[in-house]
């Protein structure tokens, strides 16, 4: 409430073509051998974007803007009794099969209600994902004193234009919510367009 009432929200969409981020998830499973879901690659791609634009990894706190120390990136999590977001720490630091490593750990204990205050602690920002209920885009509530989320939908085949032809290719639908105190539409609009590169060509995060 507080969130929703104190901070001017603004938003951005951006719908990316994901066929080479469900070819480098297969291809992760099999290497790593762990279950590498679409969240892993987000929080990783996610912290990727977020070193390359720190305005977006900051709080806002006591009428200034803070930016944060490290790239820590929650997950919102739905349990029985609503909505935690356990964080995972320095997720720029980390490989792909550690971020599945520590969201697996991190989602069961949630579910289980035994996350510990250090495990909710911490974020500078935070992805929520409602595509495996089947949503195809979403406005979610930034998360203070966080100045940015980022909604994600469904993968879904859509028709988009290619070579200035018509073709149906697999496309998510992104949404960032930002706080216009502390973070402009500008910023906004270059992460979340550093992050739809990303998302379309994974593989330039190992050049």
């Amino acid at each position: 409430t507080a969130s929703w009432t104190t901070a001017p929200h603004f938003y951005l969409v951006r719908e990316v073509n994901v066929s080479r981020l469900i070819s480098w998830r297969e291809r992760a499973s099999t290497q790593t051998g762990a279950r590498i879901t679409y969240t892993d690659l987000l929080v990783k791609l996610v912290a990727a974007a977020l070193s390359r634009h720190p305005a977006v990894n900051a709080s806002w706190k006591d009428g200034a803007i803070v930016r944060n120390a490290h790239i820590n990136v929650g997950t919102a999590v739905a349990i029985g009794g609503g909505l935690v977001v356990p964080v995972i720490h320095r997720a720029d630091t980390l490989s792909l099969a550690e971020i599945a490593a520590r969201r697996e750990d991190v989602v069961s204990r949630g579910q289980a209600g035994k996350l510990r205050p250090a495990d909710i602690q911490g974020g500078g920002f935070t992805i929520s994902n409602l595509g495996m209920y089947g949503v195809d885009a979403f406005n979610a509530i930034v998360n203070p004193p966080q100045v940015a989320i980022l909604a994600v939908g469904r993968i879904a085949d859509r028709v988009i234009a290619v070579n200035g032809q018509p073709a149906v290719r697999p496309t998510m639908m992104l949404t960032l919510s930002c706080d216009h105190r502390a973070l402009d539409g500008a910023r906004g609009a270059q992460f979340l367009g550093a992050l739809a590169e990303l998302l379309e060509e994974p593989l330039a995060l190992l050049v």
